[in-house]
Parts: C-alpha cells; structure tokens; sequence
C-alpha cells in the first residue's frame, strides 16, 4: 500500500473526526502517502499533520463543478492505490468511483456506491444502537485496516503553542458559544449564567470572527471581572492548543467539542435540541454531557440542528440548569 487518499469534504467537525482513519491506516501502513480532500477553509486544520502527504482542497463556493473536475483529473493521474470516501454525497462518489484507485471504500447509501470495490452499511446511531462516527468511519476501512476505531487528533505546531502561552497565567476555562444552527446553541443567558457563577476562574471565550459580537454581548452582560473574548483572534490549531490547557471547556454539539476531543482536552459539552446518541459526542478522557434534566417528546427535533425551535419554547436549553454546568469543574 503505497498512495492512499481520503475524502471527507462536509463541515469542520466532520472533518476533525475523519482523522481517526488517518490515524489507523498510518499505524497500518506507516510508509505510506495518505492525502485528505476537504472543503476550502479547513485546510488549516491540518497545516501540521505529521501523517499526511498533501491536503487537497475542493472550493465547493466558487466554480463547484469546475473545480470537481479538476480534482478528479488531478486525482486519477496519482493512480492511488486506495481511495476510502467518508461522504455518501454524489459529488464524492463520483471522485472515488472514477479515480482509477485498485481500492474505492465508500457507503452504500453513495449513489456511486455501486460502483465501489467495497461498499460498506452505513448504519445511523440511535439511543438502542449508540455508534460514535468514528466507529461508523472505522467500518469503511475495516478491510484493509481492522481494529477498534482511533480517536480523532489534530497537531498544533510548536508556534502554535508558543501563541498561546501569554493566555496562560493562571487556571482558566475556555467557553465555544456559538453553533450554526440556533437549536444546537446554549442561550446566551445561559453562558452570563455560567460566568457569572464561575467568577473566581479566568474565562476565555473562543469563536470565529463572525461569533465576535455574541462573544461581546455575554460579557457586556455578565459581572465577571476577568474574561476575555478571543473570537477571531486564534487558528483553529491555536484554539485546540489553548483548550488542551484549560481546566474545563464549555461547548456545543458543534465543531469546537471535536477539537477539544482531537488534543484530548476536558470538555463539557451541552446538548440542546441533538443528543449524544447520534454518535458525534466528546471523545476526551475527561468528559461530560450536559442535557435538559426534564425529558421532551419534541427533543431531539433533527439530526443537525434547525434555525429556530419549531415548537417556540425551546425548553431543551432553558431547562438546562447552570449547576448542571459547574458542577462538571468539581468533578
């Protein structure tokens, strides 16, 4: 096995938790090139990644089907021996279907999958039958690298951590507010609650630049005397790299919960309208899931979240109650 290539073009998260293959097939075949494809603007997740050859980037925004056809060129001219697709979209099907690979691995539910030289079940996670993505990732390349499913891992760079030492001075908590979708995020009331109830720990709030105003607004809220909003002012590596430092990480079903599980930082992760059993939950040695204490038949109400409660309430936050939340810092 000599040139392997893995597609996982969907959002961070996703492509966060695809290292977990990354991770296995190396311990399989150390001496071989593995390139990922991802969508444009993760690539820096994986500027350090001691495993892979070359990260491939698909601009899924501009010229989509053009830049696809450039891709599949490019990729059927490596003649790689091993494409493994973690998507069970056309577009990527079609990559891996017509790359020219002696191996294509991919999903059934793929309408490419046909096609494939293995097609593998893809099996959705339930409260009955909790699979975490990984395990369901670890089932594409069961064949050609057996075993129990790898963990995730990311790899700031030496700058990367060198960035963050002026943020450590003292125990600090590091708090990720925002998620895309509304039913996915913990209210902002919510989070001045929780800082307002942790006043004696250093709290740093991390985001990206367009998370910068609710990043403002909970402090302006709060009465907290020493926190510090970072949104937009970190990389992904460097935010991974300061999570690993903190005491505790408050997050979201959201990308920053899988990269506190990538450098195995502690992590409570709050779950509003999602639940654990879709199989996306904190993978840290340390970790903690906080849900509404009451149950609600209209939870969960999608799979990825929606832009609205479609009910009104939203109970699955404000049932949420900020003990649940400190608590996890005792432990």
């Amino acid at each position: 096995m000599q040139k392997i290539l893995v597609i996982q073009t969907a959002f961070i998260g996703d492509a966060v938790l695809a290292t977990g293959i990354v991770e296995k097939l190396h311990l399989t075949y150390p001496d071989a090139a593995i390139d990922f494809i991802v969508r444009k603007g993760n690539e820096s997740l994986f500027l350090n990644h001691p495993f892979l050859n070359s990260i491939i980037v698909w601009d899924k925004a501009k010229n989509k089907y053009k830049h696809l056809f450039e891709l599949w060129k490019q990729i059927r001219s490596t003649k790689y021996d091993v494409v493994v697709n973690v998507q069970r979209f056309a577009a990527t099907g079609f990559l891996t279907a017509f790359s020219k690979a002696t191996i294509t691995i991919g999903f059934d539910k793929n309408p490419f999958s046909f096609l494939f030289t293995t097609k593998v079940k893809h099996v959705v996670s339930n409260a009955k039958n909790p699979l975490h993505e990984i395990e369901r990732n670890q089932m594409l390349i069961n064949s050609i690298a057996s075993g129990e499913a790898m963990k995730p891992k990311l790899y700031p760079s030496n700058a990367d951590e060198q960035s963050i030492l002026t943020y450590i001075t003292e125990d600090f908590v590091c708090i990720a507010p925002a998620s895309i979708w509304f039913t996915k995020q913990f209210p902002i009331y919510k989070w001045v609650e929780l800082v307002n109830a942790i006043t004696s720990t250093k709290v740093y709030l991390l985001g990206a630049k367009n998370d910068i105003s609710m990043c403002n607004d909970i402090i302006a809220k709060s009465n907290h005397q020493n926190i510090e909003s970072l949104a937009g002012r970190l990389s992904f590596l460097q935010s991974a790299a300061l999570m690993k430092r903190a005491t505790m990480n408050y997050v979201n079903d959201s990308a920053p919960m899988h990269f506190a599980s990538s450098v195995d930082a502690p992590t409570t992760a709050v779950y509003c309208s999602t639940l654990p059993a879709f199989g996306f939950g904190p993978l840290s040695n340390k970790r903690f899931i906080v849900e509404s204490p009451i149950a609600l038949n209209c939870r969960p109400c999608g799979l990825h979240g929606q832009k609205a409660c479609p009910i009104g309430h939203y109970d699955c936050a404000n049932n949420i109650k900020v003990e649940q939340l400190t608590q996890t810092l005792i432990n």
